[in-house]
């Protein structure tokens, strides 16, 4: 009798806590949040350069002056008569006249033009993919960049991913979350649940429960 009790009592208990958990699970599971908005690309965005972007700097009529250079991890680069020129957070443009700048101390009017070669971008561009990717990663954002986009490069979900409970946390916006149907996309083919990202955006794709 003793040992029925103890049972009852065990069982019990381990029925409450499965109730808590569920309960925990549903309630996360409510929680909604708005469609990420269709458009969201800015007309205007121009790309800054960022550590490990590797930089071609063409010098007009001084090609022993022009060459190719990675940007350190510092957001710095070195070129032939300049050294630790910061180039991390400026666009190609701006730093091509940073470079004419210290280069005129050495030679007359300086033209200078920079192409970016290998983009990586500064972190804080870059789109982020976590939780239940194929290869979840960061990327360099590019403009127009849709959520497609981002999939192909990520190699889709996993057979384990909450596809359509997927969050879009978008800091440009004050880290406002967004829901996006990543199910619907690439197993359905509803083009509809493809939405634009922006520089900064960070994908969550949470794990099915069931």
């Amino acid at each position: 009798m003793l040992c029925l009790i103890g049972s009852i009592r065990r069982t019990s208990w381990l029925y409450w806590v499965l109730v808590a958990i569920a309960s925990t699970v549903l309630a996360a599971c409510a929680t909604t949040y708005p469609p990420a908005p269709k458009s969201a690309a800015s007309p205007d965005y121009n790309y800054v350069i960022g550590p490990g972007d590797t930089l071609s700097i063409i010098v007009w009529r001084n090609p022993d002056l022009s060459t190719s250079v990675p940007v350190r991890p510092d957001g710095k680069i070195s070129v032939s008569l300049v050294e630790d020129l910061p180039a991390i957070g400026k666009d190609p443009t701006t730093l091509a006249r940073d470079i004419e700048k210290a280069l005129s101390k050495y030679i007359r009017d300086p033209i200078v033009t920079v192409v970016v070669t290998g983009f990586v971008g500064p972190y804080s561009e870059q789109i982020r993919v976590v939780g239940e990717a194929a290869h979840p990663q960061g990327l360099p954002y590019k403009q127009s960049m849709t959520l497609l986009d981002v999939m192909i490069v990520v190699g889709g979900i996993t057979d384990f991913a909450d596809g359509n409970n997927a969050r879009l946390l978008r800091p440009a916006e004050g880290n406002k979350l967004y829901n996006v149907r990543l199910k619907d996309l690439l197993r359905r083919g509803d083009i509809s649940a493809n939405v634009d990202v922006k520089p900064g955006d960070v994908l969550i794709i949470p794990q099915s429960w069931f």
